[in-house]
């Protein structure tokens, strides 16, 4: 497949109004970062941003190269002008990787691409003229897919956009666009404001970047910084949009090339940049992401100067972003009561992994009750959902699941009678149990004399 191939328009008509955007638009400087890429993506990535974007508006390809293994690129690049390569002494992880693209950018905006990316046909225009505006915007194109087998290009219509937010386990998640949200707007493919972007691509202003700190230098590698860049713009003074005239392909790859890392782990450079995060800018709420960790920390370093750097901004409360910014979130605090639910005559627990798109739609398990949170942490809401963040329990017929939670009872009503030791299923006679094997959650027609119906609070 050729390096420079064809892609779809996937622009709504909207965005091509001619006058649309601002004539005069800041230039950029677009920084890619890699580890030992495959030359056919990197390779498609720069060339859609060489041939996708008005040349006057982009300063310059800032490529770095974070201690990759094999050769890559200069010979193929001395022909580019606006292209500069910068090759790290020692892996640096994506994060500083970042940090010293930054660092070497002469343009005005930043804009960051992942290293497997296709760009559509006027992906940088609307996201510029975001910037041009306000200089305190920070952007993202609509990320569509790139399909990791066939790469085939997968794009979104205005009308079926979502928005970022995140869970107690600090992950990021995809939600619906919300209703507040789609009432502001006069057209579907205007600017959407969202609670937290997915991190990998998008537009910043330099100085706007610079003020907000960057990046956490205490985060390690990947991961969490995403939220981190998310909460301080909507917290110190700016916005977060994503565009929908901008579109950006992306491949989603398998695994991640940055892990194993110096012995640790995914998870553990995770844990470490969460708790960073959580301590900084999430106040008196870091409680809860703490409890999903059993409240073991760990050394997650000194954060002095991260907090300095919020008073020096005067950046408002995390209960205002999330009063504000982020109401959709359900939190801990909300609940009628929360903790494990067992069962008394198998000493098991409700368990169940969340909040991965694998783990909904089976059926709900069962394990020896440890009272340390994690997967047997189970909150009831007001409104009668047993749920673990963004995911509920959910009865259609047959066994119990985990499902999203939609909000509107129904198949995820269910009423806990503490006195009597049974959950009944919403309006029907049927009550939670456990199957006889002790192994999944099952609906049952409710009587007082079914031990594998005796649920309490543990």
């Amino acid at each position: 497949m050729s390096f420079k191939r064809k892609l779809p328009d996937p622009r709504d008509e909207w965005c091509k109004v001619p006058g649309r955007y601002l004539k005069n638009l800041p230039q950029t400087s677009v920084i890619i970062c890699f580890h030992n890429e495959a030359w056919s993506t990197l390779l498609r990535t720069i060339h859609s941003v060489m041939d996708r974007s008005p040349g006057h508006l982009v300063k310059e390809i800032i490529l770095v190269d974070d201690y990759s293994d094999m050769p890559h690129l200069d010979e193929y690049m001395e022909k580019y002008h606006k292209v500069k390569i910068i090759r790290t002494v020692k892996r640096e992880g994506l994060i500083r990787a970042r940090l010293i693209g930054a660092g070497h950018a002469a343009g005005p905006v930043l804009t960051f691409l992942d290293s497997h990316c296709e760009c559509a046909q006027g992906w940088l225009e609307p996201l510029l003229d975001r910037i041009g505006r306000d200089r305190s915007s920070v952007v993202c194109p609509v990320i569509d897919v790139l399909d990791d087998t066939t790469f085939e290009y997968r794009f979104q219509n205005a009308s079926m956009m979502f928005v970022g937010g995140f869970n107690w386990n600090v992950q990021f998640i995809w939600y619906p666009i919300p209703e507040r949200e789609i009432k502001r707007r006069n057209n579907s493919a205007e600017p959407i404001r969202t609670p937290t972007m997915a991190g990998g691509l998008f537009s910043i202003d330099k100085a706007f970047f610079e003020r907000l700190g960057t990046y956490d230098s205490g985060f390690g590698i990947w991961g969490a910084e995403n939220l981190e860049l998310s909460f301080k713009t909507w917290m110190c003074g700016g916005t977060l949009e994503i565009v929908p005239c901008s579109h950006v392909g992306h491949i989603f790859r398998k695994h991640s090339p940055h892990f194993p890392y110096k012995g640790m782990t995914a998870q553990d450079i995770m844990k470490r940049n969460s708790v960073r995060l959580a301590e900084v800018w999430m106040d008196e709420y870091n409680y809860y992401v703490y409890e999903r960790m059993g409240f073991d920390l760990g050394d997650f370093g000194d954060v002095t100067s991260r907090k300095e750097l919020r008073r020096n901004l005067h950046c408002k409360s995390f209960k205002w972003y999330l009063d504000n910014i982020y109401p959709e979130l359900f939190s801990p605090g909300d609940a009628v009561v929360s903790g494990g639910i067992g069962n008394d005559w198998s000493g098991l627990c409700i368990d169940s992994p969340c909040c991965k798109p694998s783990s909904f739609n089976k059926p709900v398990g069962l394990y020896p009750c440890h009272r340390l949170g994690g997967n047997q942490l189970w909150m009831i809401s007001k409104q009668g959902e047993i749920r673990r963040d963004e995911a509920c329990l959910d009865y259609a017929g047959g066994k119990i699941i985990l499902y999203l939670c939609h909000g509107t009872k129904g198949n995820q009503y269910f009423e806990f009678d503490y006195k009597n030791k049974r959950i009944k299923i919403g309006l029907m006679n049927k009550c939670v149990a456990m199957s006889r094997d002790k192994k999944i959650l099952i609906a049952k027609k409710c009587s007082a004399d079914d031990e594998t119906q005796n649920w309490d609070l543990v």
